[in-house]
């Protein structure tokens, strides 16, 4: 099976000729797929919302929002302080810092800031970037993603 990244919309409509078969909750169905029009938060809020986000975003090579958005979501639910540490410390060097890999577009402000939160980390340490990262994808990728033909013919495709 191909990776939703490098899939044509017309492979992706698998997600949904996959899932007729199912019942319930994994089925992909018109009523969910269309109600990520309304906002980033209800796509953001179902599982193949986010995958199908993601593979649009990976073919306009931008990814790197939605990564660290889902990578502070699980931040979030880190209960050991060791953990948390390391893992901060991680994302910062992947994420935050000037030059990382997978650098995410945020002022040089939160960039201090969030150097300044990940020497005694804390669950919100992050959420100052991961803030901005939402409004960038809210602003710019969201609306784009809605008029990708990715978007348009998963959605005329589960329609049918």
């Amino acid at each position: 099976m191909p990776s939703l990244a490098t899939s044509s919309p017309r492979e992706l409509q698998h997600l949904n000729m996959d899932n007729k078969k199912k019942v319930g909750k994994d089925r992909l169905c018109f009523e969910e797929m269309s109600q990520w029009s309304q906002s980033l938060e209800r796509l953001l809020a179902s599982k193949y919302g986010i995958k199908i986000f993601q593979a649009f975003l990976k073919s306009e090579f931008s990814d790197e929002n939605i990564e660290f958005w889902l990578v502070c979501e699980d931040y979030k639910k880190i209960k050991s302080s060791f953990r948390m540490t390391s893992r901060a410390k991680k994302i910062f060097k992947h994420y935050i810092q000037a030059g990382a890999p997978r650098e995410i577009n945020i002022d040089h402000k939160t960039r201090d800031l969030i150097r300044w939160n990940i020497k005694a980390p804390s669950t919100v340490c992050f959420d100052d970037a991961q803030r901005i990262v939402y409004g960038l994808m809210e602003r710019d990728s969201y609306p784009r993603f809605l008029r990708s033909d990715i978007y348009r013919t998963l959605l005329d495709s589960i329609s049918e």
